[in-house]
């Protein structure tokens, strides 16, 4: 075997290979002998048909597996012998064939890993976010829970915000329908900042049975772009009002949440002990991200193109099963080009390659004990933890992302340690965001 390397741009490299012909020739006259000595064929004994019969029904077939393996076997080697780090998938251009030529010849296009030189980041500064969960926190969550339960009764009186209004109407703009602006028992809850302001104001006052007309302007940037930045008529008649009634805080409540002896201490107990978990878990998140954005900013990275493009399929292959998962019918035909995804696609492959390096460069390798202690804590969500932790450790590709959240949980440790850290009490409204 000879190869030839060629540096092509900084990450793209072209290697070029001349294969023996007499040992693919050889190699295809060996498997084209073991075919003849196990195959059947109409009109011959098994294992009996002649070594000419097969290769005219087969030689090519074989041949062709023949020499993709000794394109992928010699394409291994070369690589070692150059001591390269192969990204992505190589391009494999086959040479011209040439009858009775002593070589084969083939071309490999590729990219290799970038030389990655973390950048300092002593000099940056990392805001660690605090929340500690106390009683206030709890009663704010139970009443969102309240509020995820809540139940309509009628109301003889103005429609006011919290209100669920069933409605009819009709818009047009210049005297003329246009899409979606119609439509008949159609139930809005006032204040849910689901309705145009304009819209909402014009329901807001009005009682079961009366009607009203007003304006309504669309802002700007509104997804229809026929009325985006227009000013449309409404008609709109109000035919039910139902006000908002919000269950008890009582024993019913507390089972209706999984506490079978509507105990509500035991019930408070399990919301704060929920409730810690998820603060933990969003206040880790928060830090993680801002010890990555650090990480990147600081650090100048030539990502291959092949691990971007990869990157982006596995995040539109992502995509369309969560669309599937939420009920959205995905065909071949559904617009989710992949170069929506090129940004995040970009980041993560730069983010992965700084992570590599700061791992290798400061042995940062997730131990064991780790990945137990995220799995165990992951499986106290659950009613049975330890039958959740056996099943995770029964087949090893489930540990996955507990390795990789062990591993980014070493680097910021490795961070909070380097860069400048500030401490700051948040808001519990501001970590759990509108809910």
């Amino acid at each position: 075997m000879q190869a030839n390397l060629e540096t092509l741009s900084v990450l793209e490299r072209r290697l070029s290979v001349a294969l023996p012909a007499a040992d693919i020739n050889s190699e295809v006259e060996n498997r084209l002998k073991h075919l003849s000595r196990t195959m059947k064929m109409h009109g011959f004994r098994p294992g009996k048909v002649p070594l000419k019969v097969v290769a005219q029904h087969y030689g090519p077939q074989v041949r062709q597996e023949v020499v993709g393996d000794a394109v992928q076997r010699s394409f291994g080697e070369a690589v070692r012998q150059q001591n390269l780090k192969v990204a992505g998938y190589p391009k494999i251009e086959m040479g011209p064939v040439v009858e009775d030529a002593g070589e084969l010849h083939y071309s490999a296009t590729f990219e290799v890993y970038p030389e990655v030189v973390v950048g300092d980041i002593s000099t940056a500064t990392v805001e660690r976010p605090l929340l500690e969960v106390g009683p206030a926190e709890v009663d704010k969550t139970i009443e969102i829970m309240r509020k995820q339960r809540v139940r309509f009764e009628l109301a003889e009186r103005a429609a006011e915000s919290g209100d669920r209004v069933t409605v009819d109407f009709r818009g047009t703009l210049d005297g003329a329908e246009f899409q979606g602006s119609s439509g008949r028992d159609q139930q809005v809850v006032l204040g849910s900042e689901r309705l145009l302001p304009d819209f909402e104001t014009g329901v807001t006052g009005l009682k079961a049975g009366e009607s009203k007309s007003f304006d309504v302007h669309f802002p700007d940037d509104y997804h229809g772009r026929e009325v985006a930045g227009k000013t449309a008529r409404f008609d709109l008649t109000v035919k039910q009002v139902a006000a908002p009634r919000l269950p008890d805080v009582d024993a019913e409540f507390a089972k209706v949440l999984g506490v079978a002896d509507g105990d509500l201490a035991k019930m408070r107990a399990e919301i704060q002990a929920n409730l810690e978990r998820e603060v933990k878990a969003k206040l880790k998140v928060r830090l993680r991200d801002q010890v990555m954005q650090a990480l990147l900013d600081a650090t100048r990275v030539e990502a291959p193109k092949s691990l971007v493009q990869l990157e982006m399929e596995r995040l539109r292959a992502s995509a369309r099963q969560e669309l599937a998962s939420r009920g959205v019918q995905v065909t071949d035909n559904t617009p989710l080009p992949a170069d929506v995804f090129q940004g995040q696609a970009l980041r993560r492959v730069n983010l992965g390659l700084i992570l590599g390096e700061v791992v290798k460069a400061h042995n940062l390798h997730p131990r064991p004990e780790q990945v137990r202690a995220l799995v165990e804590e992951q499986a106290q969500s659950y009613e049975r933890p330890e039958e959740v932790v056996k099943w995770f450790y029964a087949a090893p590709e489930r540990l996955q992302d507990s390795e990789s959240a062990a591993l980014e949980d070493n680097v910021v440790a490795w961070a909070l340690g380097v860069a400048k850290v500030t401490d700051r009490v948040i808001e519990f409204d501001e970590l759990m965001g509108k809910q």
